[in-house]
């Protein structure tokens, strides 16, 4: 291997240990926002009492009713919102590399339709006869669509190249909206207003039911998402200029594709089974960062993660105290935002070109 050779890895690996410098801070500033800020203000002061003696031992007086709502209620709500706008994010950097398409997201594989269907008939149908968790229940169906959308990929003839990304795009809007038929058809048939309500609120993005035990779902998720990532920056960088560039190059185009894309799969379900369907995330953050740190993998990815994470905790403190007494759905506060910002960034590379 001659030097020119080792240039890239060498400048790759200060990219990653530049962020790993980056995130920490400005991730823990994020959470702690994201602890102090809501319904209720709670002082800076008591917030850093209250992790220093949860996390360090620490023996600060603190209202035990402050110390509820901030270690039990809201850094794990920030914790969980940290999680899923990462995954999200990164699942939407995977798919526009693999399909090289700037509209895939991660709900494009039919995963947010199918948890819908899994959550509604666990909420409303009584699937598993209340030994299933409605988030288990979302996982199920999540996975279950993604199945199909595979299988009917795969009948299709896939195809190399751009006919294969369309053909899995195609797919995927063929499962949507099958599942999404079947969620208007069991709510319709089963559903009584009080349950309509619910999950119509929970379908369009809600954090306000997750604890600590959910931490165990996106956590390992997210982490698990972004070391794949990483693994595979050469290999995203190279399905960016299509899939015979990267054959070129050595790399085992189906294989790597299709692991990819499962992997962002998963990871996707294992957050829309928490929080519901929260969008624009995963199409936006990654055009958004690609204006900010360029194209290439190696400072995308880690910049599209920190940058969905603290996008989603942010969104979550706007979605608390927007309307004084009441709490919006997450997902209403991103398509707010997201659905400007998206526009904003198509008019600027058009007037780039």
């Amino acid at each position: 291997m001659t030097v020119t050779d080792r240039r890239p890895n060498r400048s790759a690996s200060r990219n990653l240990w530049k962020w790993a410098a980056i995130a920490p801070p400005l991730l823990f500033i994020a959470l702690v926002a994201g602890t102090a800020m809501g319904e209720t203000s709670i002082p800076m002061d008591v917030v850093l009492k209250v992790l220093s003696n949860k996390i360090f031992g620490a023996a600060y007086p603190v209202d035990r009713i402050d110390s509820g709502i901030i270690w039990s209620y809201r850094l794990a709500r920030a914790v969980v919102a940290a999680c899923c706008g990462a995954g999200l994010a990164l699942s939407g950097v995977v798919l526009q590399a693999l399909l090289r398409n700037s509209l895939a997201d991660p709900y494009l594989l039919g995963i947010s339709a199918g948890a819908s269907t899994g959550a509604v008939a666990v909420a409303v149908m009584g699937l598993g006869g209340g030994l299933i968790s409605m988030s288990m229940g979302a996982f199920a169906g999540a996975i279950l669509a993604f199945a199909f959308v595979a299988m009917l990929a795969s009948l299709a003839g896939g195809g190399t190249g751009l006919r294969a990304a369309g053909v899995i795009v195609l797919a995927g809007i063929a499962g949507s909206q099958l599942f999404n038929a079947l969620t208007a058809f069991l709510i319709a048939k089963s559903a009584n207003a009080e349950q309509a309500r619910g999950i119509m609120f929970w379908l369009m993005g809600n954090l306000s039911g997750v604890r600590w035990a959910d931490t165990v779902t996106v956590v390992p998720a997210a982490l698990f998402g972004l070391l794949v990532c990483i693994l595979n920056i050469r290999a995203l960088d190279a399905f960016t200029f299509g899939s015979d560039s990267a054959a070129s190059l050595g790399i085992a185009v189906k294989r790597v594709q299709f692991g990819l894309i499962g992997v962002a799969a998963l990871m996707t379900a294992a957050m829309v089974s928490i929080t519901g369907s929260i969008g624009f995330v995963g199409l936006v953050i990654p055009h958004a960062m690609r204006l900010v740190v360029g194209t290439r993998h190696r400072a995308l990815i880690p910049a599209s993660a920190l940058a969905g994470a603290i996008f989603l905790i942010m969104a979550d403190i706007i979605a608390r105290i927007v309307i004084p007494g009441q709490v919006l759905p997450i997902g209403v506060v991103t398509a707010l935002v997201g659905a400007p910002v998206f526009a904003l960034i198509l008019i600027g590379r058009r007037a780039a070109v």
